[in-house]
């Protein structure tokens, strides 16, 4: 354990989520760099490259998730996060010391910066879930949300702050600046405890204990060690022999895929395609220079971190599908209602766009964008945990690449109004999957998450089975 002695849960619960700050920092930082790289490397008519470029973090990131969730269960969720701090300053230095026209170089680079970031996205949810008590966990898992909309926000006002300096040195510094953020994590991690979940799977159950004492009431303690104990023991044998079968079969099925949809919904309904890019959609609706604009990319950072403290306040009071549902709902018609003005009035003024890109992310910063990360800490079982927050990442991070990668060729080759309503479409299909394939986990303890699969996997094959019966009758 990082430190045996009396630590505070605030402690505890401010650098278990800081390694959102490290996420946030990274996705937004490019918003305001891009520009100025663009200039530096005359690739003002590469898009492919550009995406490349702006999309690398995300490719890394998908093999981050999944080796980090991986690990985390063999060496621990604390042990994995100090791991990924080490990489992601390294990464970062790197990058702001590339060589004069070195894209591949830079692209390589940011692959390997992204396996800290997909690891961070990974495991500060399944730690945060997994020290947090129920009645709280949506409240405190969501702090992740608020440190990602930080680090966005603090990478927005450092491009602001920058841009006046000679563009050969302004994005050098806005990427190599990202390696402070992770010197702070490295530091306060080594002083938090191993989460107490995973001390007892295995078989740590002095230090299990002692971390419970932490951060739970006196009285609470020797219960939720004995029911921490009893899901350990039923779901041990599966943890010594995790595949990706186990995941998708029997009594873990269900879960899986209602945690994997979500984070893989979450990227594909666009959200970081205004993120990465939003200088460059108000240059193509404007007509401005996206180096001159760079203080709406502060205004969507106010807008997420407003959104995400709002989240706070509500996160335990409504249920999870309720919020995911309006969100997504209002989100889908955001996006696509420019589309059809766009059509009804061609002459529309060029700015009506940008509102409702505020209005999507204004919805998407209380909704989706903290509900995935708590329901990617929460409904995956004990026993296959870790490595199942891994590959929710992973998939999460797939979108992200993908819409990086695509969006700039995208908006080359037809109007931005279609490309965005092609992501509304897509988030009242996440809507869809969340009222058909997600179970509702507000208040529920973990353990109680895992029975709730348990139950509906078992109602779906008899389903099946009595379906089966008719058929062949």
């Amino acid at each position: 354990m990082g430190n045996s002695k009396k630590i505070s849960r605030g402690f505890i619960y401010f650098f278990g989520s800081f390694g959102g700050i490290l996420f946030g920092y990274d996705i937004g930082v490019m918003t305001g760099a891009l520009p100025f790289l663009q200039s530096d490397w005359n690739l003002q008519n590469s898009a492919g490259v550009v995406g490349m470029i702006t999309s690398a973090v995300m490719f890394g990131a998908i093999f981050g998730g999944a080796l980090a969730g991986k690990w985390s269960d063999k060496i621990g969720r604390r042990k994995m996060i100090l791991i990924s701090a080490l990489i992601f300053a390294a990464g970062s230095l790197l990058s702001g010391v590339v060589p004069n026209n070195g894209q591949y170089y830079l692209i390589a680079v940011r692959i390997f910066l992204g396996l800290a970031v997909g690891a961070s996205s990974a495991l500060v949810p399944a730690y945060m879930s997994e020290i947090a008590p129920a009645n709280l966990r949506g409240r405190l898992t969501g702090i992740n949300q608020t440190m990602i909309c930080t680090g966005m926000l603090l990478s927005y006002v450092v491009d602001f702050l920058l841009k006046g300096l000679p563009e050969q040195f302004a994005w050098r510094l806005m990427l190599g600046l990202a390696a402070v953020p992770a010197v702070i994590l490295f530091l306060g991690v080594l002083k938090l405890p191993e989460s107490p979940r995973f001390l007892v799977k295995n078989n740590r159950l002095d230090e299990a204990k002692t971390v419970l004492s932490f951060i739970r009431p006196a009285d609470e303690v020797e219960a939720e060690l004995k029911n921490i104990q009893e899901t350990a023991t039923d779901d041990k044998a599966a943890t010594n022999n995790v595949s990706l079968k186990t995941m998708f079969s029997g009594k873990y099925r269900y879960l899986v895929i209602a945690g994997i949809g979500v984070a893989a919904f979450q990227q594909f309904q666009g959200a970081n395609a205004i993120f990465y890019y939003i200088p460059l959609i108000i240059e193509k609706a404007t007509g401005r220079a996206a180096s001159s604009v760079l203080m709406w990319p502060i205004v969507q950072g106010v807008l997420l971190i407003l959104g995400s403290l709002l989240f706070l306040v509500i996160a335990d009071k409504f249920n999870r599908r309720t919020l995911l549902t309006l969100g997504g709902t209002v989100m889908g018609l955001s996006f696509i209602f420019p589309a059809i003005l766009n059509l009804l009035f061609p002459n529309l003024n060029s700015m009506t766009i940008i509102l409702f890109l505020s209005i999507y992310v204004a919805f998407y910063s209380f909704t989706w964008a903290p509900l995935t990360w708590v329901l990617v800490g929460e409904i995956f079982p004990l026993a296959v945990r870790g490595r199942a927050s891994g590959i929710a990442s992973s998939a999460n991070w797939v979108g992200s690449f993908l819409i990086g990668l695509m969006f700039p060729i995208m908006t080359e080759h037809m109007p931005q109004e279609m490309v965005f309503a092609i992501f509304g479409i897509i988030c009242l299909l996440g809507v869809l999957f969340i009222r058909t394939r997600v179970p509702e986990t507000k208040g529920h303890t973990l353990e109680e998450i895992e029975q709730q699969g348990v139950v509906k996997e078992n109602d779906n094959k008899n389903k099946s089975i009595k379906s089966s019966a008719i058929n062949n009758y």
